[in-house]
């Protein structure tokens, strides 16, 4: 949430979500890909310190950092590429099997929260196993739903199920927490 929370404070209109789990190489990968501003490579080398930030409110950004931290903690790493006006790919990638990887938490209350906040942001989804994939893009389900504002209740209710159904599908019996 945090790193899609950069994204839309960087002024992006689109923001892909890409979530792999590969069992058979014991990987979870997951990229943000924005059409922000972007970073220029000065800003860029600093971004995973604690103390390099934008913000005006306080003086530490700890969303990449502590995203960093994570990744590496579960066997993995993290992979930063921006361009000045362009946008920014955030990737992060975690041992799907060390104790230390950190549940990915609940998708759909997530894309609901995020849509809710900014209905204007196009969203996608994409959910992959390898073998399938699951994808969600709001703006697909805007111009389906017409005049109803997606933001309505019922539609992030349908929402919510059809991303955790998409969760089920792709991602059950994967990842441990799915399973629970």
């Amino acid at each position: 949430m945090d790193i899609v929370q950069n994204s839309i404070d960087a002024k992006a209109s689109k923001i892909s979500i890409l979530i792999c789990a590969d069992k058979k190489s014991d990987l979870l990968e997951i990229e943000v890909k924005d059409n922000g501003i972007g970073m220029d490579s000065d800003f860029l080398k600093e971004v995973v310190n604690p103390f390099t930030t934008t913000r005006d409110t306080r003086r530490v950004g700890l969303g990449i950092p502590l995203l960093k931290a994570s990744a590496k903690r579960a066997s993995g790493d993290l992979e930063i590429t921006s361009e000045k006006l362009v946008g920014t790919t955030v990737k992060a990638s975690f041992k799907i099997s060390h104790i230390d990887r950190l549940p990915l938490g609940n998708l759909a209350q997530t894309m609901e929260s995020l849509i809710v906040a900014r209905p204007d942001i196009e969203y996608d989804l994409t959910l992959d196993n390898k073998k399938e994939r699951f994808i969600f893009n709001s703006f697909e389900i805007k111009r389906r739903i017409g005049e109803v504002p997606l933001t309505h209740f019922e539609v992030l209710k349908w929402i919510g199920e059809y991303v955790n159904d998409g969760v089920k599908t792709i991602f059950g019996g994967i990842l441990d927490e799915i399973l629970g």
